[in-house]
């Protein structure tokens, strides 16, 4: 029979060293949703308008009702970030169906 000398076997060893990748990864997917989830404050989001009375709801990353493309959570319409860059050709608004009566087609 063979002693055992009380060092890992090279197996083992292996095992440990393909699993670092592994490890890493998790723990780098860990780290990236803990920054996503406090993003607000890396763009200094507040629950108030911004210079000039400028607010989320008239920036172009806004989304209706309570959305934002760059600042995580729930955004106030009336809140503003340092990402704010006013939206171009205002508010989208459906556009009213002209009527016309069957006398007028001929």
């Amino acid at each position: 029979m063979k002693e055992h000398s009380g060092a890992p076997a090279r197996g083992e060893i292996l095992k440990v060293i393909a699993g670092l990748p592994i490890i890493g990864a998790a723990v780098a997917a860990i780290g990236s949703i803990a920054e996503a989830a406090d993003n607000k404050a890396q763009f200094k989001y507040q629950d108030k308008p911004g210079p000039g009375g400028a607010k989320c709801s008239q920036c172009r990353f806004f989304k209706a009702p309570h959305g934002c493309s760059i600042v995580t959570g729930t955004i106030r319409p009336d809140g503003w970030c340092i990402a704010w860059a006013r939206r171009v050709g205002g508010v989208k608004r459906r556009q009213p169906m002209m009527r016309t009566s069957a006398s007028s087609i001929t």
